[in-house]
């Protein structure tokens, strides 16, 4: 068996702060409501939070533009606030993992501040700017939030670059001393006692030093992507971030690593230990149809279970021996899972997430669950552009439905509904009094009305629960080390219904079939004798599996 390591064999639990428990009423989640509800993740068994943004921040992005790293933004609370969380999690048992954002700091923030006050600042050479090009901008490179990635700023006349939000300039991290910066206010968390970082678009802090030209595709900016992901120091930077900050530590590190490849991942996460623990690839996500250029992520399609599980086996498989896995369905970026990969009627919401979690949580690599999803939460119907929030959604409305008017708002909606960001973001569903248990005040965000039936106070009393099927995954995984080192085997790769595999470890043979339907489908892989993990049902029948039948055996 391979080396054994806590963060391998740990289950991750995602806090998105704003909509997980607001403790003072005013509608916004915060820090003490946090840690309110640690007992809640305790009883659930996982063993590290993975804490979304809680730094300084004006929030243009949700917290993803900081102004201050050392600070807690005032809508969380206070630093004595998260002192009192992290110190309440860790007498639990549960590890807190910050969210690290420096590709870009937010354009209040002192360093860029001191940076665009004139063409000779010391922190001028912090961030990335540039001349005009022929009068106009540097190049044609699309923001992720829409727009050029370029805005001009009339007191210096030149151009500074965000890959995001106008809000959001890139860092130069060419420049050692942006560097010395940000490993100095790594280390200063890790002095606190946080257990590590999940590291936003790290993949991107090395960008092409041509700035050339993207592909338009017949879209209005050029594709950025191949000259700002993957770039050419990337690896060098993090290896010495190694150096210097993280192998002092005791760490989880995990890189969201936008334009990912199997090559690219086996550097980030080597088993060599020089970079980091895990990465987080985006493939399974956002390999779905329907996807034109010009339209962005935005589609009313869903993915198809061939395409799922080419990319999921792809990743299984090759890292195998080499890197480590990381394993999520959804997360505050993506929607629902129930919604986008199950089925969110009220007669397979419960059957189809209760599958979704098996499939995932049997495969090699470390399972995060994202707030909600042990209860099956589902995406939410908008009524309209004025109950979004999502500064992504907003800019493509503008750009798409405004200003473009080549989508109409109808299909935009539609869209909207499938695959918005806000769907992850509607508040965590607590009980069926107002606003879900959540807030006692007015919700930042329009809360599911579904809450009513789909709570945790429902899920903790009925022992048929989602959330106690996630419980079982959990201690499952904590208990069968074949579950966490076993190697990964496909199997049935060319059926269209079934989601099948084996996990092999030390002579013993775990064997995991999962049912994508909404019907009865053949299935001839449990007629062997073995015996029985876990199951979405109480009986089987044989040669079949069952509408979003999960079953898994061990033999």
């Amino acid at each position: 068996m391979e080396d054994r390591k806590w963060w391998k064999e740990a289950v991750i639990y995602q806090i998105y702060p704003r909509s997980f428990a607001d403790s003072n009423g005013d509608g916004i989640g915060d820090l003490n409501g946090i840690t309110a509800r640690l007992p809640y993740l305790k009883e659930l068994g996982v063993d590290v939070i993975w804490l979304s943004p809680v730094y300084k921040s004006p929030n243009d992005d949700n917290g993803y533009d900081i102004s201050d790293y050392r600070d807690i933004m005032d809508d969380f609370g206070t630093m004595e606030d998260f002192d009192r969380m992290l110190k309440t999690a860790h007498s639990l048992g549960i590890k807190i993992v910050m969210d690290l954002v420096v590709n870009h700091t937010s354009d209040e923030h002192a360093w860029f501040a001191c940076s665009r006050k004139s063409r000779d600042s010391e922190k001028r050479d912090w961030y990335i700017w540039k001349d005009p090009k022929d009068g106009g901008l540097p190049n044609n490179w699309g923001s992720f939030f829409s727009g050029s990635v370029w805005e001009f700023d009339e007191g210096t006349g030149q151009y500074y670059l965000h890959m995001f939000s106008k809000k959001q300039p890139d860092l130069n991290w060419d420049n050692p001393s942006v560097r010395d910066a940000v490993f100095d206010l790594m280390a200063w968390w890790c002095e606190k006692g946080i257990d590590g970082f999940r590291m936003d678009v790290i993949s991107m802090i090395s960008k092409d030093p041509s700035y050339p030209d993207g592909e338009t595709n017949g879209g209005m900016f050029g594709n950025a992507m191949p000259y700002v992901c993957n770039g050419p120091h990337v690896h060098e930077y993090l290896q010495e971030m190694n150096r210097r900050v993280l192998k002092r530590y005791d760490l989880l590190t995990v890189g969201e690593t936008a334009g990912v490849t199997i090559d690219e991942a086996k550097k980030y996460a080597s088993c060599d230990g020089s970079e980091l623990n895990m990465v987080f690839q985006f493939e399974h996500t956002d390999g779905t149809p329907g996807r034109e250029l010009h339209f962005g992520k935005w589609t009313t399609e869903k993915p198809t279970l061939p395409a799922l599980r080419k990319i999921l086996n792809k990743w299984q498989t090759e890292l195998e021996g080499a890197a480590w896995n990381s394993l999520y369905w959804d997360n505050h970026d993506q929607p629902r899972a129930v919604s986008r990969f199950g089925n969110e009627s009220g007669k397979y919401r419960v059957l189809s997430a209760k599958m979704l979690a098996t499939c995932l949580h049997m495969m090699k690599g470390t399972p995060y669950i994202y707030q909600g999803e042990e209860l099956g939460m589902t995406n939410v119907h908008w009524e309209s552009i004025d109950e979004l929030r999502d500064i992504e959604a907003l800019n493509a409305w503008k750009q798409n439905v405004v200003e473009g008017k080549w989508i109409s708002g109808e299909y935009m909606m539609q869209c909207f509904d499938n695959v918005s960001r806000d769907n992850a973001r509607t508040p965590m569903q607590w009980d069926d009094s107002p606003n879900a248990g959540f807030t006692t005040g007015t919700p930042w965000i329009k809360v599911n009305p579904n809450y009513v039936a789909i709570n945790a106070k429902a899920a903790l009393a009925d022992p048929d629960s989602v959330f106690h099927y996630y419980r079982k995954l959990i201690a499952l995984r904590h208990a069968n080390p074949i579950i966490v080192y076993g190697r990964f085997v496909p199997l049935l790769m060319e059926d269209e219904n079934i989601y099948a595999y084996e996990r092999v470890l030390d002579g013993q043979v775990l064997t995991v079939a999962c049912n994508w339907t909404d019907r009865e489908v053949p299935c001839d892989l449990f007629e062997e004798p073995g015996r029985k993990l876990i199951s979405n049902y109480a009986s089987h029948k044989p040669h079949l599996l069952q509408p979003y039948e999960a079953r898994v055996i061990i033999h």
